[in-house]
């Protein structure tokens, strides 16, 4: 008599089967190229108009023989992220061993080792608090080279002089911002911070800063204008960097004069400032110090700029709100013949001043006095109602508002929808 079989061995190949299935179907669908990523992007494009732009030029200028795109891809079979023929046509795989980044808030105070793995900077600057090593994570306690107890009673030292808690100042440039602890606790107050750094000795300083979620880009004072328009920045910044502010015939800071909002701020923390009392700690000859101190102080006067503040190691200077505070000095400075002040784009740093728009009145702010945010985001700027942007009307602007708002509202509900 043959026996029965065992209902077990039934349900087992029951499930076997189904999982089989199952995979199969998820193979397909993952080779399909259809999932998370393009029906966000399917969602977005129905929202938004995508349009592009009929004068937009996206071909190589980097010489005659480097072939087009379409001639390539009749004579290539497969193709591969990111060759380099086809760099505006791909996706950039994520590193080995890149994780998911942290959501904000928490990624301004830790992020993944995985993602930056480079410990140098947890031995180097530890007395300075600027990241700690802690199991598979960065921890940034929020210290630097000038606040190694904290950025945030830092900031709270330079409110006493610049209005950060009001919403007068919006924009700040940190210039060599190491790990851009000042420009992640400025979110605090509401001040967006631009950063830059080298890449140098410190491994990876500004991909800890992006790791975090702080606007950075690797630059550096050299030779090159800042890549970015004149009077676009309510305040700038540097923190015990090694940059010669006092040398090059004060080519950089009339850079940052450029850049400054009329009656923007410059704050300078560490060497030369209070040069008498640190010169010893800081290793270098009085003589060098005070040299470097007195050019910097020459330079500011020749920009007209007000210093507010000195104390400890650290000074503050204030740009004039127009040209009427500053005509004693024309004489004196090399005013720059650019006619257009935002046509910086790879050109060189030259030793002159970027003139002042003309003003109505003697106490009128030049190019017009902005809103304290966050009134001045749904405010018209004096900029354009001013016409100072070639080609940008009132219209013109409006439309384009109109635009992004349907643009980040589309945003929002795909991102709503998938979460």
């Amino acid at each position: 008599m043959a026996a029965k079989g065992n209902p077990g061995d039934n349900i087992t190949l029951f499930i076997v089967v189904g999982l089989c299935c199952f995979f199969y179907l998820l193979g397909a669908w993952q080779r399909s190229g259809f999932g998370k990523g393009d029906s966000i992007a399917q969602e977005v494009t129905k929202s938004a108009d995508c349009s592009v732009l009929s004068n937009l030029n996206v071909e190589s200028h980097h010489g005659n023989g480097v072939k087009k795109t379409d001639d390539l891809r009749s004579k290539i079979k497969f193709f591969r992220p990111c060759d380099d023929r086809f760099k505006l046509h791909c996706l950039i795989p994520a590193p080995k061993g890149y994780v998911t980044p942290f959501p904000w808030p928490k990624s301004c105070d830790f992020i993944p080792f995985a993602n930056a793995p480079y410990k140098s900077l947890t031995v180097e600057k530890a007395i300075q608090n600027w990241i700690q090593y802690e199991g598979d994570v960065f921890r940034f306690p929020g210290g630097g080279a000038q606040f190694p107890h904290g950025a945030d009673a830092y900031i709270d030292q330079l409110a006493f002089v610049i209005p950060i808690n009001n919403g007068m100042v919006r924009t700040a440039l940190d210039t060599g911002c190491a790990v851009a602890s000042w420009g992640a606790y400025l979110f605090k107050k509401n001040v967006i911070a631009m950063s830059f750094a080298p890449r140098d000795s410190h491994e990876a300083q500004v991909q800890f800063a992006l790791e975090r979620g702080v606007p950075t880009i690797i630059g550096v004072l050299g030779t090159i204008k800042l890549p970015y328009p004149s009077r676009a920045f309510d305040m700038a910044h540097c923190s015990r960097y090694l940059i010669p502010w006092g040398g090059n015939s004060g080519k950089y800071m009339m850079e940052v004069d450029r850049v400054l909002r009329p009656g923007g701020y410059w704050v300078l923390s560490g060497p030369p400032i209070n040069w008498r009392a640190n010169y010893k700690s800081w290793q270098r000859p009085k003589d060098e110090l005070e040299n470097e101190q007195r050019n910097i102080e020459e330079t500011a006067k020749l920009l007209c700029w007000e210093k507010k503040y000195e104390k400890g190691e650290t000074a503050i200077w204030r740009k004039r709100v127009n040209k009427s505070y500053c005509q004693e000095h024309h004489s004196c400075v090399t005013m720059c013949k650019s006619k257009i002040a935002d046509d910086v784009w790879y050109k060189e740093m030259e030793a002159c001043v970027t003139p002042y728009p003309e003003t109505g009145d003697n106490d009128d702010v030049l190019g017009g006095e902005l809103k304290p945010f966050p009134e001045t985001l749904n405010d018209i700027t004096p900029r354009i109602t001013s016409d100072l942007v070639p080609g940008i009307s009132v219209e013109l602007f409006l439309e384009d508002n109109k635009l992004w708002q349907k643009h980040v509202n589309a945003y929002k509900r795909v991102n709503k929808k998938d979460h």
